[in-house]
């Protein structure tokens, strides 16, 4: 079994208690950080790595939405609720480094908290700003490499066994990888101690 295969495998697990995780979290670390990015969020719109659809009820009700998700267990979870919300909702399963669309087919992508288990990250966010149309925003929330160092050495020895059991990443900076192409950024927070980073980035037009 390869490392793709495992790590998707585990997320397939993982789905089921999933929700009540990322609930605390979100409670105790990220705050409104969906409500901030999904409510940016215009037009025909990419959500990658859309898991369980935590993020559907924070749309503005007038967008198309799509979304893409390695894990047809997580995939699952967000149809059920997306039939729930009464949200119409195109949900693909497939690889967020090698993305099933065309050149610039989006006004928005959206990713929150998702960057971090990627295994790809830097191509991922290639394929973000490919299939983005120029103009467009892509919109990006994850926790992120902390400023004292003394948290970075704490999640580096997370990352001893996060990494191989479930290809999560806690020091990854994907704002990096966005400016390194050319995007401007126009919107920047971050926040408990630099653990959460959160971008509105422009592809030029």
């Amino acid at each position: 079994m390869t490392k793709a295969e495992r790590w998707t495998r585990y997320w397939d697990r993982k789905s089921a208690t999933y929700d009540a995780e990322m609930g605390i979290w979100d409670r105790r670390l990220f705050g409104d950080s969906r409500e901030w990015a999904c409510g940016q969020a215009t037009g025909e719109v990419l959500e990658v790595a859309v898991g369980t659809g935590l993020n559907l009820p924070c749309y503005p009700a007038d967008v198309v939405l799509t979304g893409l998700d390695l894990s047809a267990g997580m995939l699952d979870i967000a149809r059920e609720r997306a039939r729930g919300l009464g949200r119409e909702v195109t949900l693909r399963e497939g690889s967020a480094d090698g993305m099933p669309f065309a050149d610039a087919s989006f006004d928005t992508v959206v990713c929150t908290f998702g960057l971090c288990a990627i295994p790809d990250h830097v191509a991922a966010v290639g394929e973000m700003v490919r299939v983005l149309r120029p103009g467009g925003r892509l919109i990006l929330v994850d926790h992120v490499a902390a400023s004292p160092w003394v948290v970075r050495v704490m999640q580096w020895l997370v990352e001893l066994a996060s990494v191989p059991l479930a290809g999560e990443h806690f020091r990854r900076r994907p704002s990096k990888e966005v400016e390194a192409r050319g995007l401007p950024v126009e919107r920047r927070e971050r926040f408990k101690l630099g653990l959460v980073e959160r971008l509105v980035a422009r592809k030029p037009g």
